[in-house]
């Protein structure tokens, strides 16, 4: 079972956001900014390329939710799913970041050089 799978079922202690029967929204414990939360399926899914579409339609709906009761919705906020080794996804089980509260920069690319990745 992943580390996710045992955040739903209780086995591993996390803050709670907001849960449904379908979804399950908590702090991460290495926030990156002011509001960090990660918003997952309950049932297991590798990753964004797995879930079906309905399913992701109504993820969307939950993560709208989590946001308005954060108090994100209208000042702004990031969503991003890291996707498999290339994009960076550490744990195996879809999850949607949901980072706001600040002014949000694009650091991960600031620095870049194009000629790196061709």
């Amino acid at each position: 079972m992943c580390l996710f799978c045992k955040i739903i079922h209780r086995e591993i202690p996390s803050n709670t956001v907001k849960e449904d029967e379908a979804f399950f929204a908590f702090h991460d414990i290495n926030p990156k900014a002011p509001v960090h939360v990660l918003v997952i399926p309950k049932t297991h899914y590798d990753s964004f390329n797995d879930i079906p579409a309905e399913l992701m339609g109504k993820m969307g709906i939950f993560m709208q939710d989590v946001a308005k009761d954060l108090g994100i919705d209208q000042s702004g906020y990031r969503i991003i799913s890291n996707i498999g080794e290339d994009g960076g996804q550490e744990v195996k089980h879809l999850h949607f970041h949901i980072v706001g509260g600040a002014k949000l920069h694009w650091g991960h690319f600031a620095d870049a050089d194009p000629k790196d990745f061709f």
